[in-house]
Formats: structure tokens, C-alpha cells, sequence
């Protein structure tokens, strides 16, 4: 998925970069309407909202403040030592893989969600001062495909992460967040998957060990039994779902086998994939992926859309319409982000990656 963003800042757990409250004052809770903020519509997940309340009574009974910084707003100081202290126990104590799974994404979100409070827009992801939502297109999808945005925690809040462009141009019913290992998430996507049936979702993986199908090879068949005329489809069991894995090359290994091990649970079969032939994205020029056939998020959608549009059955939904308006945000992405780094004394170009990423 994301490459590292650039350092920030320490901040505070404050509810503006202007004052900071006191500890006594400081919310102990997420709302539901700050959770959906950052780009869901999903209930504030339980095990999220039970860490973001433990930590702030920690930060209560130790009477040392929450600070943040660094790489992926990590938590610092003597705070750092007594809540890893405590999260560690608590790690060893969980029976199983699926609860340790669910404790480390829950914990993750929530000190994401602690550390950005008024220092990042919650539409783009960026430090509030570097914001770039009004530059930003907003665009119609065609109301028959839905993306489904499966992003690792260490990705949740990156400010290079490119999947967030999807929801900010074609909305959050168009583009859906599925955080991984997120138990209220995940029970949302399947049952969309369910409901669709397995013959209406795909994923996108460029794996050479998985068997993969073109666009083309992937709906030829389905088209020709397929009304696809209805310009405005009322059926959601008709809704052609797509998977994109977001997080870094490294993790998304191990959210692919989760998925593959819940479709076999669900279908007793294969989850179908597909790959892509496109090319490199503009985000190549500030954060290059491990090989030019592997992408970034948003650009595997642009290169979906865009191939999908060539499919004679297709080219009338102005797909490639659609395509345009992602691969802008990208590029408006790529500016902002780019004129961060300049401004900060930084390097626009890195020569190595320490991380190979998706998006």
C-alpha cells in the first residue's frame, strides 16, 4: 500500500493545533460522527472505541500527556513506555491469531485516530494546513461497480495513501474503506460479497503465483448472459464488487490469504482475480513501486476502469470519463504532497525504497 509519509510534527491528542486541553478535559471517546469523518459510513468498530478509552484513562491515571510523531504518527515519550507496556501484556494474553489479528488493527486505528485529532484533514488525509480537498474533482461512478478499499491499519490515516481518492471522488458508497482485521468491517464487505454472489466480485492482484484473468477474458462470458443496457441498475445483487488491496507489498501477502481463506470458507472456491495491464502512475515520480508493473491503489482503478472501457459492452458509461477524474486527484495528490516536501527542506525523489508498496 503506502510508502512511510513524511515526519510530522509531535502533536498532541489536542482537538486543535491552537490549544491543547488538559488531561482531565481531553474526550475519552471517538463519535460517531468523528469515526465516519475519516471516509466510512460503518458503526464505530468495538474493539477501536474500548483502546481509544483505555489510553485516555491511562493517560489519566499516569497523569502523563498522549504525544505523537514521526513515521505514522507513533505514540512517544514516557506515555510510549507505559502503554506498550500494557498493550504487550494485553497482545500475549489474547488465545488465538484471530484475536491477537483484531487487538493489533484495533490498536493501530486507535492511536491513528488519537494522533491525527486536528492536525489532519479528515476528507484528504493531510496535514490541515497542506489540504487539498478543494482541488479535488468529484465524479459519478456508474452505479453498478462498487470498490471495496481493503486497507491495512498501518495505512489508515497515511498521508501518501492513494485509495482515499476513491471515496473523495466517487463518494463512500461508490468507493468502501474495509480495514483489515477489523471484525465489523469485514463482516460488511462479506456480506455484500454474499449477497452479490461470487460470480459479481473480483480482486485485484498482480501475483504471479495466482491464477489471474484479463478484463477482457473476465467478462466476455459474464457479458453475453448480462443485461448491461439498464443505464440505472436497481438490483444490488447486480453490483460488480472489486477488491483493492491497500497496504504495502510486504502485507498485503497476508490480506489476500485472508481473503482467499474467507471466499473458500464462504464459496468452498477460489476467489476470481484479476490483473491489469497498466503501467506506471504519477505517483512513480515521488514514491517509485518495486517493479513498473505494480501500482498504486488509485491507479490500479484508474487502469480498471479505463480497460473496461475498451470492452465493447462497456464504452458507452464513460468509464473512461471516470478514470480521468481519479488519475486528477492523483496528480492533485502528487502536488500537494510534493510542495510539502519542498517546503519542508525535503527530497522530492528517493533513489531506494525501504518499503515496497501498493498505494
Amino acid at each position: 500500500m503506502a510508502a512511510p509519509p513524511t515526519p510530522t510534527p509531535t502533536v498532541t491528542v489536542a482537538s486543535s493545533l491552537d490549544a491543547s486541553p488538559s488531561i482531565a478535559a481531553r474526550p475519552s471517546t471517538v463519535s460517531l460522527q468523528e469515526w465516519q469523518g475519516w471516509g466510512t459510513d460503518s458503526p464505530i468498530p468495538t474493539h477501536v472505541a474500548e483502546i481509544v478509552e483505555e489510553m485516555v484513562d491511562l493517560e489519566r491515571e499516569s497523569d502523563t500527556q498522549m504525544k505523537f510523531g514521526g513515521l505514522g504518527g507513533k505514540l512517544k515519550g514516557d506515555f510510549k513506555t507505559q502503554e506498550d507496556k500494557k498493550h504487550r501484556a494485553k497482545y500475549k494474553s489474547l488465545d488465538d491469531s484471530e484475536q491477537k489479528l483484531h487487538f493489533f488493527s484495533a490498536r493501530q486505528i486507535a492511536c491513528r485516530l488519537l494522533g491525527s485529532r486536528g492536525y489532519l484533514c479528515q476528507k484528504c488525509w493531510l496535514p490541515l494546513e497542506d489540504c487539498m480537498c478543494s482541488r479535488v474533482v468529484p465524479c459519478n461512478l456508474w452505479q453498478q461497480i462498487r470498490f471495496w478499499l481493503y486497507m491495512h491499519p498501518k495505512d489508515f490515516l497515511r498521508q501518501n495513501n492513494t485509495g482515499k481518492l476513491l471515496w473523495q471522488v466517487f463518494g463512500i458508497n461508490a468507493a468502501k474503506l474495509c480495514l483489515f482485521g477489523i471484525a465489523e468491517h469485514e463482516e460488511i464487505m462479506w456480506n455484500a460479497f454474499m449477497h452479490s454472489g461470487r460470480n459479481n466480485v473480483w480482486c485485484l492482484y498482480p501475483n504471479k503465483s495466482t491464477p489471474t484473468k484479463s478484463v477482457e477474458d473476465s467478462f466476455a462470458g459474464y457479458i453475453s448472459n448480462n443485461l448491461l443496457s439498464e443505464p440505472h441498475p436497481t438490483d444490488a445483487g447486480e453490483t460488480f464488487n472489486f477488491i483493492l488491496i491497500d497496504g504495502t507489498w510486504s502485507n498485503s501477502a497476508a490480506m489476500f490469504r485472508r481473503l482467499k481463506e474467507r471466499a473458500d470458507l464462504v464459496w468452498g472456491d477460489d476467489l476470481p482475480c484479476i490483473s491489469l495491464a497498466t503501467g506506471a502512475s504519477a505517483m512513480h515520480k515521488l514514491r517509485p513501486q518495486p517493479s513498473w508493473d505494480r501500482t498504486c491503489t488509485a491507479g490500479a482503478a484508474i487502469g480498471l476502469l479505463d480497460e473496461l472501457h475498451l470492452v465493447s459492452q462497456f464504452n458507452s458509461l464513460r468509464l473512461d470519463k471516470q478514470a480521468e477524474a481519479v488519475e486528477n486527484s492523483v496528480d492533485v495528490l502528487l502536488a500537494s504532497l510534493t510542495g510539502r516536501r519542498l517546503r519542508m527542506g525535503r527530497s522530492i525523489t528517493r533513489r531506494q525504497r525501504h518499503h515496497n508498496d501498493i498505494c
